[in-house]
This record gives structure tokens, sequence and C-alpha cells, in this order.
């Protein structure tokens, strides 16, 4: 019991740690949230602040959801425990408790955990992101297209119905944050106007053109 309620209070506090809050204000001394979109993550860092650090915010939101599932692992847990804290570092950077509880997506953080926890499926589903992000420069295009098929690769090539579960059930919640992200800010007129599958204010990967 000590060993499951610890990995999955580290998995939350991992997932808390502000990344994009915390290269933001060291690159341009900003507040990430009251820049571009808004939102707290690796997309906004590179589109608005620098695409370097958009990068490394990326890796380091992985990281969480990676050490999270990992640590979990390390712990000897069962497998659902393994999910449970898996799915809170997602929580912890979705509602950071440093940062008042108002943090980013999560879209990084579940890459993270879906890598650690099915490395060759979440491949093939990363390859075909990257060929869509390639080809619209639409990253949420991308990540969209690469995920929805990622289940049935879980249940090709892994065969248990309790992992294709746990996937379906990250990506529903992703979609659901995006969806209620993007009410939240066409609200408020916040919201970053662009094409529906071709992104033409961002040169590739993201970078500003100039």
């Amino acid at each position: 019991m000590v060993s499951t309620i610890s990995a999955v209070i580290i998995g939350y506090l991992l997932g808390s740690i502000p990344f994009a809050y915390i290269a933001t204000r060291i690159k341009s001394g900003e507040d990430i949230r009251h820049v571009g979109g808004g939102n707290m993550g690796a997309l906004n860092v590179m589109r608005e602040i620098d695409r370097g650090f958009g990068y490394a915010v990326w890796i380091a939101d992985m990281a969480k959801g990676i050490l999270a599932v990992f640590i979990a692992q390390w712990l000897g847990l069962e497998t659902i425990w393994v999910y449970t804290a898996g799915f809170a570092a997602v929580i912890g950077h979705n509602w950071p408790v440093f940062l008042g509880f108002k943090g980013g997506k999560g879209g990084a953080t579940i890459m993270g955990v879906l890598l650690a926890l099915v490395p060759r499926e979440f491949g093939i589903s990363f390859g075909i992101t990257c060929i869509v992000v390639f080809i619209t420069h639409n990253p949420v295009l991308g990540l969209t297209l690469g995920l929805i098929p990622l289940p049935v690769f879980v249940w090709q090539l892994n065969g248990s119905g309790l992992l294709v579960s746990y996937t379906i059930f990250l990506e529903a919640f992703l979609a659901i944050r995006y969806a209620i992200s993007g009410l939240v800010k066409a609200k408020s007129g916040t919201d970053i106007k662009k094409g529906l599958i071709f992104d033409k204010e961002y040169s590739i990967w993201q970078a500003k053109k100039k």
C-alpha cells in the first residue's frame, strides 16, 4: 500500500513540474500562460518563445510520463497501479500543484506514458505523426492521426485487453481536454486561428516564419 500511494504521489508531483513555465521564464522572462494561446505546453513554447526551448520542454514533459511508469514498475506494483501512476503524471501536468492547478493539456506526458508502456506500437504511431506534421505543419492533426490507430497496433502486437483499454482511455482524455480548451478559448477570443489541415502561419516543425 505504501509503495502504491508513493508511486501515485510521485507520478503526480513529476507531472506537476511546469517545464514550459520554467523554460519561458529563463528564455524571455514571460509567463507562458499569458503568451500566444496561453497553453502551458511545448507547442506554445515552440511557436511563441523559441523552437529549441520548445523541443526541450517537449522531451522533459514526455520524461515525466516515462519516469512515472518506470518508478511504479521498479516498485513492483501491479499493472493497474502502474497505469494509475502514469495517469497521475498526466493529471499533474494538467493541474499542477506548483502553479495553482492550471497547466497544459497533457499531450507530451501521455506520449511519454505510452512510450514507456508500448514503445514499439508507439513508435509506429509517432512515425505517422511525424509524416503528417512534416506535410501539414499541424501538430494537433498529426498527433490525432498518429494516436487514433494506436489501440489497434497494441491489440495486434501486444494482445492485452487491459492495455488496449488504457490506451483508448488516455486518447479519450486528451481529446476531451483539447475540446474543452478549444471551447474556452473560442469563448474568450484567445484561440489561435489557423487552417483545419494546413497551418500556413508557421514553418515546418512549428518554427515561426520570418
